[in-house]
């Protein structure tokens, strides 16, 4: 049975990690939303709300073809998250809400200030950027503190919670 993992979080948070880390072990699709908006940065069309429509669109077109898919996106506002859970129940799949954050602030600081961009041409939020994100009040069914665990160790929870059907 496929399904889709929502992950969500600030920058520098451990997200991508994580998402890397589940799309091998489970194995699943990762769908990085970063990715998207910035080919749409690329050929000249700015991102926002529709980057995220189109990230969604894809992940209800992979689990209707059996695929587990594993959204790796900020997810800021309620809205976001509600366009992804609109996407596994299109696609009748199941979905898992997990808020990605590290709570040691030197650590997460140190992570956003010392990581270099994976995907071309992609500018990276500095500290400052990343402390004035409007991040929505998220109640998750499961929150992860990547502070000073790897990311197998966050994928672990992920995998464990799934095998319980406990979304």
């Amino acid at each position: 049975m496929s399904f889709l993992i929502i992950l969500g979080g600030l920058p520098g948070s451990g997200k991508t990690a994580l998402a890397r880390t589940l799309a091998r072990r489970l194995p699943a699709l990762h769908l990085r939303v970063d990715t998207i908006e910035q080919a749409m940065l690329a050929a000249g069309q700015a991102p926002g709300a529709l980057g995220y429509g189109i990230a969604q669109a894809l992940a209800t077109e992979n689990l209707r073809n059996g695929l587990t898919v594993v959204a790796d996106s900020v997810n800021p506002v309620a809205a976001s998250r509600a366009g992804w859970r609109d996407a596994a129940t299109a696609a009748g799949a199941p979905f898992l809400d997990v808020a990605v954050f590290c709570s040691d602030a030197a650590e997460h600081r140190r992570r956003v200030e010392t990581r270099t961009a994976d995907i071309a041409g992609h500018r990276l939020p500095d500290w400052a950027a990343v402390l004035a994100l409007r991040f929505e009040p998220w109640d998750a069914a499961l929150r992860i503190d990547t502070a000073g665990i790897a990311p197998d160790a966050a994928a672990d929870q992920v995998i464990a919670r799934l095998r319980t059907g406990n979304r």
